[in-house]
């Protein structure tokens, strides 16, 4: 809900939270620029899952997690991993950078990119 008050403040618009694999179908079909993923959710660790959905849909996807570890070298398609807690100047700065996906900006500090 954090997230959802962060990047409504910050003008974008949020699609949908997503607490679990079930409550992700339900709008897995919309327009998605770019998506926060945690890796826990109510019915395990289905983040992953949900990420490369998202990727495989040309979502720019960042998981934010308090785990950064389990994602040892990535996971294909998506750019990296949020350490949480994350402030909201970091959460800004991951969204802003993740929309733009140029390769001239520089990534955030806090975002551990993927290879």
């Amino acid at each position: 809900m954090e997230l959802e008050e962060t990047l409504n403040d910050l003008g974008h618009t949020v699609v949908g939270i997503a607490p679990d694999r079930r409550s992700f179908e339900a709008f897995a079909d919309e327009d998605i620029d770019v998506a926060l993923v945690d890796l826990n959710l109510r019915d395990g660790e289905t983040g992953v899952g949900i990420g490369r959905a998202l990727a495989d849909r040309r979502a720019a996807v960042v998981f934010v997690t308090a785990n950064p570890g389990l994602l040892r070298d990535g996971v294909a398609g998506t750019i990296g991993v949020l350490p949480k807690p994350a402030s909201r100047k970091a959460v800004a700065d991951v969204v802003e950078y993740a929309g733009r996906r140029s390769p001239l900006l520089s990534p955030p500090g806090e975002l551990r990119l993927f290879a």
